[in-house]
């Protein structure tokens, strides 16, 4: 039907709601009514109920305590005002020296002050007796007692005070004045005293009304849970009628029941949407369903009739219903007679709709001939089987195959039977590889005595027969002859390709072969050095033991401090032996250090130094060393750089190559320090007018134990290791180290150290080697001939090539 009255049908779920409120009492229906109501008071009864018994337990609770209170303060004010009594007359009748002793035992033989503490002060407040009678004795009476602020005072004379006790917790107390040589007495019941007897009737009362509110509550969860099961039963009542009218919703189906009897008829809300009517609750007559239903299909009258008379117990009948629209709804009636005690018999049943059904036949039938045309048109030999092998439909190119008369392929003949009426026979049959029998069905290759070759592939049907389709594939069967004997000529090819690939995996091997051993090799010499810069250290610190005991005793004997050698020569013997001790302990530790960094063991304590202050140190620490030879030492270094190193490491590394630099620079010569900021790097550059290195030494400098003189020309001495150290000293903090030099003209080193020293500069490196192609240019085209000036003067000394490097390095720098 139309969506629209679908939609509605499925919205109206009170079918069987209605049928059962028309057959309902009166009586239930008020219950119905008013048990909402009663499911709501009666909770609310039973809290207002468990409130009323806990208030009024509350107040008579809260009664009691103030009940008690209020004569424990009226009594303890009675027995101040008799104790006072008794200790005037104590007082008056007493001497002096005996006064404390008659006290302590008027207090301690009175049977009344049990429970209670009494305290009695002299006439400056001090006790001198109390119960017991050491307790309280030489303590302030003020300090025994403190009243709580805020509390109001009790008794009938208003003297009784609730107060916080010098033992802790709280009593009521009452002082009162006692004529001299007395000054006061003090009276405290302590309040657990006051309320012992209030605990227990609070206790009784508290228990007698949680058991009438334990009570009213198990009464009040048996209605709940008594509730909770009709309402279930109710959700569970509603769930099955809901879901009832769901499936006749659904299923498009309607719920019919016909009082024979009284000629109503009650239609379900689903009935009334197969038909597109508007659903109601009132029965209908016998003449409003005979003008919804088509005569030609069903005589309405007749079929009363004979349930009447008792002729049919049953119907099973399909006719039309008018649509609200005009047209006729198909539906399917299935009723049975019902006979109840107190009323006629009932014709109950459902009726569906089968329109879709009818609709569905005829297209089935029009969907059979169009798959009929289509397997015709196929250009294959087609043939369906049944189960039995028997034929169902073939297509004419199947019956052309084999030569099959009209008579051999009706349906239903047997497949034997067709087999046998075919003049066409196959010789031999190859299954394809792809062929082998998955889900049913095969693929294989069959040549008939003709000569031609089909490509029958067969698969199988839900009901158990199979579908067979045929191709003619003796084109294909030739080309692929063809295609046999080019693959043979490609066979001996790739057998020679073979032969060459195993010779190629031949070389393969060798060369893995190779590289292992080359490995090996790295993995030997690896360790040898290691083992040798182990050896270097442990040697190292061997000799640093005597050497440093050398050079103390050497510098004793100098000094004379245990007094004079006896010939002055010997005092140049100590110099000799202290300055030639001092040479192998700096050369020892420049070879300890570079132990420890090739072994990979020397800690760099990185923190913010200033350039200026280090370069500055290095400067004044070679300064005599240069004053000596009668060099010029000039600096041009920017301020305030801060740079993230280890500042051993750096004044190290500045300090060799500032002495390299005062070394190798012959008397009268120069020195030139430069430091600035470029881009997120620090340049230092250190020039000199020295006896140069070659270009065939200088790509050997910054190894260990290489130096620009050879051992047996060498004129200066050295180990060799400061280039090194201070190369592998700048490598460890990111940066870089260049050296540039003209044999006889001077040396310019070049290092570039990043502000942080985490990670190195792209842009700095490409700098540094743009600075370095400038100093190649400059080293070519500038002239140290020019006459060095001396220490100490004013007179600057000639142009050349470390000054024109050094220039071009503190461009855009301000002078230090």
């Amino acid at each position: 039907m139309a969506p629209a009255h679908g939609a509605s049908a499925s919205a109206s779920t009170d079918s069987i709601k209605g049928l059962a409120q028309a057959v309902a009492r009166p009586a239930y229906r008020r219950l119905l009514v008013a048990e909402p109501v009663l499911r709501r008071a009666v909770p609310v009864l039973i809290v207002a109920f468990l409130i009323t018994i806990a208030t009024g337990a509350a107040v008579q609770i809260r009664e009691n305590h103030r009940r008690t209170v209020a004569a424990a303060a009226y009594e303890l004010e009675i027995l101040a005002g008799l104790l006072a009594d008794r200790l005037d007359r104590v007082a008056r009748t007493t001497p002096s020296p005996r006064l404390q002793e008659e006290v302590t035992a008027l207090l301690g033989a009175e049977p009344m002050l049990r429970d209670r503490d009494v305290f009695v002060a002299d006439a400056v407040g001090v006790v001198i007796a109390s119960t017991p009678p050491e307790r309280g004795r030489g303590r302030r009476l003020s300090t025994l007692a403190s009243p709580i602020p805020g509390t109001a005072p009790l008794g009938y004379g208003g003297t009784v005070s609730e107060s916080d006790l010098a033992e802790g917790g709280t009593g009521l107390a009452t002082i009162r004045r006692l004529p001299a040589p007395l000054g006061q007495v003090l009276v405290i019941i302590p309040t657990s005293h006051v309320l012992a007897s209030w605990r227990s009737d609070a206790t009784m009362t508290v228990t007698l009304s949680a058991t009438t509110g334990f009570v009213v509550l198990i009464l009040g969860f048996a209605f709940h849970w008594q509730a909770l099961r009709i309402r279930e039963a109710d959700l569970i009542h509603d769930t099955v009628r809901h879901r009832i009218d769901t499936a006749l919703n659904r299923g498009r189906c309607g719920l019919w029941d016909w009082d024979l009897g009284g000629g109503r008829i009650f239609w379900s809300h689903s009935m009334f949407a197969m038909l597109g009517i508007e659903a109601r609750d009132e029965l209908l007559s016998f003449t409003e369903l005979a003008e919804l239903v088509n005569p030609q299909d069903v005589d309405l009258a007749a079929l009363a009739a004979q349930l009447a008379d008792g002729q049919t117990r049953a119907i099973d009948r399909a006719f039309r219903m008018r649509h609200a629209r005009g047209d006729w709804v198909w539906l399917r009636v299935r009723c049975e007679i019902i006979r109840q005690d107190g009323s006629g018999p009932h014709l109950i049943g459902i009726a569906v709709d089968i329109t879709e059904q009818k609709s569905l036949v005829e297209k089935t039938v029009a969907a059979d001939l169009r798959l009929r045309d289509a397997i015709e048109t196929v250009p294959e030999a087609f043939v369906l089987w049944d189960a039995d092998n028997r034929l169902v439909l073939c297509n004419s190119n199947f019956q052309a195959l084999y030569n099959l008369s009209d008579s051999a392929v009706v349906a239903g003949t047997s497949y034997e039977a067709v087999l046998a009426a075919g003049s066409q026979h196959v010789v031999r049959t190859v299954v394809a590889e792809c062929g082998s029998s998955t889900d049913g069905g095969r693929t294989f290759e069959a040549q008939l005595d003709d000569g031609r070759w089909l490509q029958i592939s067969e698969r199988r049907t839900k009901d158990g027969g199979y579908v067979s389709v045929g191709t003619d594939i003796t084109t294909i069967k030739r080309h692929e002859e063809k295609l046999i004997e080019s693959e043979r000529r490609l066979m001996a090819t790739v057998a020679d390709l073979r032969a060459s690939q195993q010779a190629l995996q031949t070389q393969t091997r060798q060369l893995a072969e190779l590289a292992e051993k080359y490995a090996a090799e790295k993995t030997r010499a690896e360790d040898a050095n290691q083992a040798k810069s182990k050896f270097l250290a442990n040697m190292s610190h061997e000799l640093r033991t005597p050497l440093n005991a050398i050079i103390g005793f050497s510098e004793i004997m100098e000094a004379r401090l245990f007094g004079p050698l006896g010939v002055e020569r010997y005092d140049e013997y100590c110099r000799d032996i202290r300055e030639s001790g001092q040479y192998l302990l700096d050369v020892i530790n420049d070879i300890l250090d570079m132990s420890r960094i090739e072994a990979g063991r020397l800690r760099l304590d990185f923190e913010t130094i200033e350039v200026d202050r280090i370069l500055g140190e290095a400067i004044r620490v070679v300064a005599k060393r240069a004053q000596d030879k009668n060099l010029v030492v000039t600096s041009r270094i920017a301020t305030g750089i801060g740079l993230v190193a280890d500042r051993r490491s750096i004044k190290q590394v500045v300090l060799n190559l500032l002495s390299n630099a005062v070394k190798f620079t012959p008397a009268g010569g120069e020195v030139r320090v430069h430091g600035r900021r470029s881009g997120n790097a620090v340049v230092i550059a250190i020039a000199d007018t020295g006896i140069g290195i070659s270009r065939r030494a200088l790509g050997r400098l910054g190894r260990p134990f290489e130096q620009v003189e050879d051992q047996f020309t060498k004129s200066h001495q050295g180990s060799g290791l400061g280039l090194a150290i201070s190369k592998s000293l700048v490598e460890l903090h990111r940066g870089t180290m260049r050296l540039r030099s003209t044999p006889d003209k001077g040396t310019v080193v070049v290092l570039r150290l990043p502000l942080e020293a985490s990670a190195p500069s792209d842009a700095g490196i490409n700098e540094l080697q743009a600075a370095a192609r400038r100093f190649d240019a400059v080293l070519a085209s500038a002239d140290l001939g020019g006459p060095a000036a001396r220490a100490g003067t004013a007179t600057p000394p000639a142009p050349s090539i470390a000054e024109g490097a050094t220039r071009r390095f503190s461009e855009g720098t301000k002078v230090a």
